[in-house]
């Protein structure tokens, strides 16, 4: 009994430890050091889930002393000092905010070397924010193109505890309200973390947000998933941090009658009928968005206008005219007279006819 209590005691010590031994070979396995041949050690990274390993970003942050920082999704940087951006790549594109091109400013510069392009901007401040990318530019012959695999972007935060608010260019602003898409009061800020709230300013009312009819994008600012000609009106945004409030500028929303597409035009001539020596005017007029620019083909040179008129309901569209005007009318300018307006959503043409009493 004794003995074969003792041989089985003998048979489990012989399993655990050829149990540990495996558990140990294991372990080892999933180490990071290994033995190439030849006797020199390597150090292994594991694999990322997603198979990017330990790739680098393609847009890089210059710090002091010849460091380096990969840039996120969004950065907070601070005003004031000179930021410097580098891309890798022989020859790179970038884009910024539009406004530094506007005013042709001389804080923004960008060179190309060999290995790599360089965005500096010196003595930034809360107007800077926005979208910075860059993009490796690849080119058969004459034609080049953007390498959108190559391509990385970081919206920089330059904060300011006095300016909440992307400073803005003009202290009052029009946004179009369409039926069709989305419409945004673009109230950036310059802390992401800070409350931000929508406000009309008559009657006074807080516009609450949420995510199905409204929702805020500190990057874009308040988006109307569906604008309605209620929303019409002036409102202007308030952001609060842990100091005083402070309002952005006022947006003044319109809603558009017109929705996207072709423009619209008629045709009249008055009078439509003359004689000999007479004038005529010939009007083209275009009913279309109020930001869509229109152009005008006549057989003669005519003068263009427009203006914002309200046409019930509390709806707002563009009307845009062109005149073409005949002074002393003879035989040979009586007939067909055409008119072709064309916007960046299409072109109609439309006639009438003068005819001599």
């Amino acid at each position: 009994m004794n003995l074969w209590a003792v041989l089985c005691l003998t048979l489990l010590v012989v399993e655990l430890q050829n149990g540990s031994c495996q558990q140990v070979k294991r372990r080892k396995d999933i180490g990071e050091n290994r033995i190439r041949p030849g006797g020199k050690r390597v150090k292994v990274w594991p694999t990322l889930k997603d198979g990017r390993g330990r790739g680098h970003s393609l847009l890089t942050q210059v710090l002091d002393k010849g460091r380096f920082l990969r840039l996120g999704q969004s950065t907070i940087l601070t005003p004031g000092t000179n930021m410097e951006l580098r891309c890798k790549g022989s020859k790179i594109g970038w884009s910024y905010p539009t406004y530094l091109d506007t005013f042709n400013n001389s804080r923004l510069s960008i060179k190309q070397s060999d290995k790599y392009s360089q965005l500096i901007l010196t003595s930034p401040s809360a107007a800077d924010t926005g979208a910075y990318s860059c993009w490796v530019i690849v080119c058969d012959g004459t034609e080049c193109e953007k390498d959108h695999d190559r391509a990385y972007v970081s919206y920089i935060y330059f904060k300011d505890k006095d300016n909440l608010f992307v400073p803005s260019t003009m202290h009052f602003e029009i946004v179009y309200l369409r039926p069709d898409q989305p419409a945004v009061v673009p109230c950036r800020v310059t802390e992401p973390q800070a409350k931000t709230s929508l406000h009309r300013e008559v009657p006074p009312v807080e516009i609450t947000a949420n995510m199905t009819q409204m929702a805020y994008d500190p990057t874009k600012g308040f988006i109307l998933q569906n604008p309605r000609p209620e929303h019409q009106g002036v409102f202007y945004c308030k952001a609060e941090t842990m100091d005083t409030p402070q309002i952005s500028t006022k947006y003044q929303l319109l809603y558009v009658e017109v929705p996207s597409g072709p423009p619209f035009v008629s045709l009249e001539a008055s009078p439509d009928s003359v004689r000999g020596g007479d004038n005529v005017n010939v009007t083209c007029t275009v009913l279309g968005e109020p930001d869509v620019d229109v152009s005008f083909t006549w057989t003669y040179p005519g003068q263009t206008s427009w203006r914002l008129v309200n046409r019930g309901m509390g709806y707002t569209t563009r009307v845009t005219q062109s005149i073409l005007t005949v002074e002393d009318m003879e035989t040979i300018d009586f007939g067909e007279y055409m008119c072709k307006a064309k916007s960046q959503h299409g072109e109609t043409i439309v006639a009438t006819t003068i005819i001599s009493k």
